[in-house]
């Protein structure tokens, strides 16, 4: 059996089944991984505010990508996702834009609209250039204890003046500087989110690869294993109290005045391939992509978040390329990179990391 045949088999698999592909059979992928930037015309940015944790991450393609999305939560905070619907008639985006800040932090994709005009980047209309950035934010403004100290288009414009093909910066950098997660056991009991990234190329060259800022409400877990990396702790402090028994257990159907609050989460990414697709198949390609949201947080899709996946294709590889194959992958990185978060992510006052909890274990 080849590696090609090998790969496409595992695919198939994964998709007739809904379990998540081992990432190393028949690709590449791994500690040395460039993550989203791999992806040939895809460059990333950050800024990281100083004042309290906080910033935004800009993906730019600036010669133009094949641009799709997909919300899924109950509290989106969004900008230029209409425009990616397939039957509306801009085909390309310039930049995606991922920003804490709540809806204040919609204003980061302002900058990215400045900076990609001065370079002359955008949409042709006549002699002018209009800049295509979509973007999404998540709710971040009780992380460091300033809410409001949040991302402007200051941010914006710097973290895509910033924008290289370098590998990807993960943790606690950008958009994922306050995410937390494990907000389901109310306040004292989360933990640090952050931002990861994780790529698969195939022996033909198609790559898909993630990006994603984890801000979850309950817990991150490692599909690989089934065990929670990062989410509620249990009222000491010492371990996980393990989201799916809470929930099961009937403990968090409470009155809603004792409820944690709901709108303080949201989780955000962008999946990128080098595949030529139409603006209908990178829409599919984003929802397939939340499949990796349900592998590695619980729960996901909630009322109060604003869990949104934009996709990008920039059309460079020349040989075919399956959507099923680009969507199942799509899944599978975005379910790494989400561990790769929080596993990246370091501690603040009173939010212990992945890393901690993991030092701490007997």
């Amino acid at each position: 059996m080849t590696r090609w045949t090998a790969a496409w088999s595992l695919t198939i698999l994964a998709t007739l089944t809904g379990t998540a592909l081992p990432v190393a059979a028949g690709g590449d992928t791994g500690p040395d991984d460039k993550g989203l930037t791999v992806v040939e015309g895809v460059k990333v940015g950050h800024h990281t505010l100083t004042e309290r944790p906080t910033g935004c991450t800009v993906i730019l393609t600036e010669g133009g990508a094949v641009g799709g999305v997909d919300v899924r939560g109950g509290a989106p905070g969004t900008r230029e996702t209409d425009l990616l619907d397939p039957v509306n008639t801009v085909q390309q985006v310039h930049a995606v834009v991922l920003s804490g800040g709540s809806a204040f932090g919609l204003d980061s994709a302002s900058g990215t609209v400045r900076y990609l005009e001065e370079n002359g980047i955008g949409y042709e209309v006549g002699p002018l250039r209009v800049p295509i950035v979509s973007g999404a934010i998540l709710f971040d403004l009780f992380t460091g204890g300033k809410p409001q100290v949040r991302p402007g288009a200051d941010c914006g414009y710097k973290a895509a003046a910033a924008a290289s093909t370098d590998p990807v910066s993960e943790g606690n950098v950008g958009a994922g500087a306050g995410a937390t997660v494990g907000k389901l056991g109310g306040p004292g009991r989360s933990m640090k989110g952050g931002l990861g990234t994780a790529s698969i190329t195939l022996p033909d060259g198609l790559t898909v690869a993630a990006l994603v800022a984890v801000n979850a409400v309950g817990d991150v877990i490692d599909p690989a294993t089934g065990q929670v990396v990062a989410g509620v702790r249990t009222e000491d402090g010492e371990g996980f109290a393990d989201a799916r028994e809470l929930l099961r257990s009937g403990m968090l159907n409470r009155p809603r005045a004792h409820r944690p609050p709901p709108v303080t989460n949201t989780t955000i990414g962008v999946v990128a391939t080098n595949a030529a697709l139409t603006k209908a198949e990178a829409t599919k390609m984003a929802q397939m992509a939340h499949d990796g949201f349900a592998r590695a947080i619980y729960p996901t899709h909630t009322p109060g978040d604003g869990d949104t996946i934009f996709a990008l294709a920039t059309g460079v590889h020349e040989g075919p390329a399956s959507l099923a194959v680009v969507g199942a992958l799509a899944a599978d990185v975005m379910a790494e990179a989400i561990v790769r978060a929080v596993r990246a992510a370091r501690s603040l006052p009173g939010l212990p990391a992945a890393s901690d909890m993991e030092s701490a274990a007997p």
